[in-house]
């Protein structure tokens, strides 16, 4: 459809207008946008719900907060957590053309060795946690490029560096957002038929009164076996200040002592079941059991076990030639830098900030703490040949951008997966189905796929490990629709989730699915002026977004026969 038709018919005027730009837009009152759709927060569902709605010609506005973006991947450095049929299926087109283009990039511009640049199925880093860890940096070439062409085209615009302080709400609609520009202070007004929340901890739901869930339901509520009898709304998952580093064996990159490097030694963690001993130890509690286990971390690779150096590591020197880099580099997101003495969410904004620098704290103290005392196996202590590359996340003193947020703000939606709807043992109890042929809840308006384990790392109120497993599931339309605002969508870990299931939805390419699939219902709201609850009561309309759907490569349902994790 032509663009100015495709305005009309959205109830809106051509060109768009922003002040102080120029091209295709249009100077109007200072320092005011109007566009087709805003997408406020520029992690993974933001970018793909920016890049589906530019396919279909949409006019966008993209806020991010920091100058990266690419949320969890890239300011967050987290490489994916993904489900083990990723490279076959399970995910939609675009996030496959991503992982595909990480791949690229690497070929097209690292010394790969002939073995590694023929590898269809290339792991940069060769870490174990995904079979796709690599830097931040190429994650963030890649998004980059996938939005270009419409960067490019003027269809999007990416306001870096803003963050939204202000909304205008009509009743049960949104109709402007105001967003601060951090570096000069100056604000700008965002007018849209269409507002997406993609911000990390679902900041638009307080500013425009949207009904949302912090922290954990309780079971009454929920009837969820693994919640908890009281609903606590500070009982928030642990968030981790990430940081990359590098070993040179014979060098010595000790950090100065952290300002709170002695109470971080000390520090034993008080939780419900018990912890397995002080924090900075190679001992935690497995996951599963809560049963301490012993881990292992040896950078020269000599080491036998689950060796935390190559678990996330982004960076493994034997892909590329002989010289090419002096050492490996490995990612650490390890129970050890877990932060959970208090939440980011419900609390004043200076304690929120005090949370964060203390979890900078923790990790900087981690890596001191390995540098000078951490036993080795070979029974000395500490690698002073550990360093931190800030070059690798873009910072001055070495630490992700962005904290690895795990748990936002959820919005009440019409329709709240619960662990009844996703986990093995209560899907198993509810259905009489054993565990060959037990399967999660279909849901007829899904919007696609995801599959993960029930991961829930401690919290804030001093809850232990949740680990349970999940069924292969779908993503339904009632999840992505507040039960009363009518031009809000979320399009990260703010869907309507609990507690319990956050912990299996909150991951990778579920939020890149999240994301696209309310781009693609945005435009499809704009095309028949109908609004997305509408959509979702018309089984005819429902028809034709999930053929939209399709059409962009998204998967709404997983072959037969797919097991839980």
């Amino acid at each position: 459809m032509h663009r100015r038709s495709f305005l009309r018919l959205a109830g809106m005027s051509a060109p768009w207008i922003v002040a102080g730009c120029s091209g295709p837009l249009t100077r109007t009152a200072a320092r005011e946008l109007s566009v087709d759709v805003a997408v406020i927060g520029g992690g993974l569902g933001g970018c793909a719900a920016a890049l589906a709605a530019c396919r279909a010609g949409l006019r966008v506005v993209m806020s991010e907060e920091t100058d990266w973006i690419g949320g969890q991947l890239t300011s967050q450095a987290v490489p994916p957590d993904e489900h083990p049929w990723i490279e076959d299926f399970g995910c939609t087109r675009s996030y496959r053309s991503f992982r595909e283009g990480i791949r690229a990039h690497y070929r097209d511009h690292f010394p790969l060795t002939a073995t590694a640049r023929a590898d269809l199925r290339l792991n940069p880093g060769n870490g174990w946690v995904s079979r796709l860890c690599h830097e931040p940096r190429v994650a963030l070439a890649v998004i980059e490029a996938m939005l270009a062409p419409h960067v490019a085209d003027g269809r999007l615009r990416i306001l870096r560096g803003h963050v939204p302080v202000a909304a205008d709400t009509d009743h049960d609609r949104v109709r402007a957002v105001t967003l601060l520009d951090r570096t000069s202070d100056r604000r700008i007004t965002v007018t849209a038929p269409y507002f997406i929340d993609a911000t990390e901890l679902g900041d638009l739901l307080p500013l425009t009164g949207t009904e949302h869930v912090v922290g954990a339901e309780s079971r009454s509520e929920t009837g969820e076996p693994h919640a908890p009898e009281k609903a606590d709304p500070l009982a928030q998952q642990a968030f981790t200040v990430c940081f990359p580093l590098e070993y040179r064996a014979g060098e010595d990159h000790t950090l100065p002592r952290p300002d709170e490097y002695a109470f971080w030694r000390d520090y034993v963690p008080s939780m419900d079941p018990p912890w397995s001993g002080r924090l900075l130890d190679w001992q935690n509690p497995e996951p599963k059991t809560l049963k301490p286990r012993n881990l292992v971390f040896d950078p020269t690779l000599q080491a036998k076990g689950l060796n935390l150096w190559t678990y996330r590591r982004i960076l493994d020197t034997t892909r590329c030639g002989p010289g090419a880099f002096a050492g490996d580099v490995s990612l650490v997101n390890w129970p050890q830098n877990d932060y959970w003495l208090g939440p980011l969410v419900g609390v004043p904004p200076d304690e929120a900030a005090r949370h964060v620098a203390r979890a900078k704290q923790l990790s900087l103290s981690l890596a001191y703490w390995m540098q000078t005392e951490a036993p080795r196996p070979d029974g000395g202590s500490g690698w002073k040949g550990l360093r931190l590359r800030p070059d690798v996340v873009g910072t001055a003193d070495g630490l992700a951008k962005s904290a690895y947020v795990r748990e936002a703000r959820r919005i009440r939606a019409e329709l709240t997966v619960t662990e009844l709807h996703v986990g093995t043992e209560a899907r198993m109890r509810a259905t009489g189905s054993p565990l060959a042929e037990v399967t999660a809840a279909r849901f007829d308006d899904s919007v696609g796929v995801g599959a993960y384990r029930i991961d829930l790392h401690p919290d804030t109120a001093g809850n232990n490990y949740i680990d349970l497993s999940s069924l292969p599931f779908q993503i339904p339309l009632g999840a992505l629709l507040p039960r009363r605002m009518e031009n809000l969508l979320p399009a990260c870990k703010n869907l309507g989730v609990t507690h319990i299931t956050n912990g299996c939805y909150r991951l990778h390419p579920v939020e890149w699915n999240i994301g696209e699939s309310v781009g693609v219902l945005v435009a499809q709201c704009l095309r028949t002026q109908e609004p997305p609850r509408q959509i979702r009561r018309d089984p005819q309309r429902l028809a034709e977004y999930q053929r939209a759907l399709r059409e962009e490569g998204v998967e709404l349902s997983w072959p037969k026969g797919t097991r839980a994790l």
